[in-house]
């Protein structure tokens, strides 16, 4: 059962955000709108420095992290067309708290202005530079919501180039699938908290060129040969109208042989790991994202411990 906390802030986000939404929707109402920056306190020991390298962003992290903290590449949500690295402080801090992890987080290219593959080959490209500027390959992949679909491509992008492999992946409330074919899509329409499912399509209409498919693997992971990818953890709400994008996901990804773990939570809104200050939920979602990136980089440097003796 979800907490009182969560069960009345769905409440009020159904009444307050989701029953006004109008089409045509106002692309740019609601860039502003989604576009506040984090308004929470940032603890004392929490360091956060502007990049103006090849793709703007900002680097994330604690005074206790050591110099050569894994470094966890954090792709933010919004839809891809809003947000930005100050407005998913709440969970960049929450994950850079630990020490364990420093944290780039890119202000990756928007659309309607920049269409796919702009933010997927910005996500690469900080790979590259964080390679290069840091002299150790990115140890982690995450994402939220439409950040989440770029996590998870960015994983696909990397393994088709040859490039160093992460050792982890985690998606929030992931976007996987731009065709809009889950059942979720229709069973959850009355039920989400935040969106209709006709939100998802509209998404594609924003992000992609209009010539491409919107089941390019690319664009949608959920179509794409997932084996090889390191192990992933999917969290969303049993609620959502996206919930399907990552069940259908982690289904695929397991007949592949990835490492997926998958839990669905009861009751939440989407990307609720973004209000981890009111929701319980989503304070543990932070902790057990922690947990399985930090043990999942222990694991594979373990390996190459002993591949290397």
């Amino acid at each position: 059962m979800p907490s009182i906390q969560t069960y009345l802030l769905v409440r009020f986000l159904r009444w307050r955000i989701k029953k006004p939404i109008k089409d045509p929707v106002d692309l740019a109402a609601i860039r502003i709108q989604l576009g506040q920056p984090y308004r929470g306190r940032i603890p004392r020991d929490i360091q956060i420095k502007t990049v103006h390298g090849p793709v703007p962003g900002e680097w994330v992290a604690s005074d206790r992290a050591a110099r050569d903290a894994p470094i966890m590449l954090y792709l933010h949500g919004g839809g891809f067309f809003a947000c930005s690295p100050a407005t998913h402080r709440a969970v960049t801090i929450a994950f850079a708290r630990s020490g364990g992890l420093r944290l780039f987080v890119p202000d990756y290219r928007l659309a309607p202005e920049h269409r796919f593959p702009a933010a997927l080959d910005d996500a690469i490209t900080c790979c590259d530079w964080i390679a290069t500027e840091t002299g150790q390959p990115v140890a982690a992949i995450a994402g939220d919501s439409a950040g989440g679909n770029l996590a998870l491509a960015t994983l696909l992008r990397l393994r088709d180039t040859g490039r160093p492999m992460p050792a982890v992946g985690v998606a929030f409330s992931a976007v996987t699938d731009l065709a809009a074919t889950g059942i979720s899509i229709i069973e959850n329409d009355r039920r989400d908290a935040l969106f209709f499912g006709a939100s998802v399509a509209r998404l594609a209409e924003v992000y992609l060129p209009p010539e491409l498919d919107p089941r390019d693997p690319f664009a949608s992971p959920l179509y794409a040969d997932l084996t090889g990818l390191p192990p992933i953890l999917l969290h969303v709400g049993g609620d959502e109208v996206l919930r399907d994008d990552s069940v259908r996901f982690a289904a695929r990804a397991q007949a592949a042989g990835v490492d997926v773990t998958l839990r669905v939570w009861p009751g939440v809104p989407h990307a609720w790991q973004l209000m981890a200050q009111l929701l319980p939920e989503g304070r543990r979602s932070l902790q057990e994202a922690l947990h399985f990136v930090l043990h999942a980089i222990e694991g594979s440097r373990s390996r190459s411990r002993k591949e290397a003796a």
